[in-house]
């Protein structure tokens, strides 16, 4: 059984007397314990089918299934983490008020909160940060935070849309320890990005999005297959889909 599953899942969007279509009969299945890396220049719909596979919006047809459970259960929820490009937070919290009230809120047992906690910041490395407001981290801190809370509860399945996002080449090289240390558990990780070199690096298989269409849907060394490198096989999808 996939772990998610897009099926046939179709969105639209009224603009004043028009209606978009941002994604069109998506299909993908994502496995347990792989690296998902799902790609697109900006307007593709990355987003929108990340929001679709949360239940932050409804899809006009098909649906999204989290562990076979429909995504719009409650069941489905707590085996996801999530991570939005722009994380927002309580800043008057420090990260360890923050972090407790994402594991509170996960259904974590209050007596075993701490240990998830000082677990979570450790490999953070925000651990001598702990008791400061969160207001007076720099952008790559709260971006590590916010990876925080996405795993504080343990979950199955990672989804992070651009967890590079605002990253230094040290925070870049932290959270790709991460995402790997999180599959090597078993668990699963499916994350947007335009970064194409951690993309390369990190991921088992991708899919292409266009337009809400998809592109392309496989493994990168078949997606590289005809051309020099990812940037180009990348450019050359864009091109000739018309963008």
């Amino acid at each position: 059984m996939s772990e998610i599953v897009f099926d046939h899942v179709t969105k639209s969007f009224k603009y004043g007397l028009k209606q978009q279509t941002v994604l069109q009969d998506l299909c993908l299945e994502i496995e347990k314990g792989e690296i998902f890396g799902f790609l697109g220049p900006n307007g593709a719909g990355k987003s929108t089918a990340i929001n679709v596979a949360l239940d932050f919006i409804r899809p006009d047809k098909g649906r999204v299934l989290i562990k076979g459970l429909p995504g719009n259960s409650v069941g489905s929820r707590g085996h996801v983490g999530y991570m939005p490009e722009h994380p927002q937070f309580y800043e008057q919290l420090s990260a360890r008020e923050l972090l407790c009230f994402g594991g509170l809120v996960s259904g974590i047992n209050r007596s075993e909160i701490n240990e998830h906690i000082e677990i979570i910041l450790e490999k953070l490395e925000l651990l001598p940060f702990m008791n400061r407001p969160v207001r007076t981290f720099s952008k790559g801190m709260k971006q590590r935070i916010g990876m925080g809370l996405a795993m504080i509860h343990d979950p199955d399945i990672l989804i992070l849309d651009e967890p590079m996002s605002g990253l230094d080449p040290l925070g870049r090289r932290l959270v790709t320890r991460l995402i790997l240390d999180f599959k090597e558990r078993g668990k699963t990780v499916f994350f947007s990005s335009h970064i194409l070199n951690d993309v390369e690096t990190l991921c088992d298989r991708i899919a292409i999005l266009d337009k809400g269409k998809r592109l392309f849907y496989g493994n990168i060394e078949e997606f590289c297959r005809d051309s020099g490198s990812m940037e180009e096989a990348f450019v050359e999808r864009i091109t000739n889909s018309g963008h």
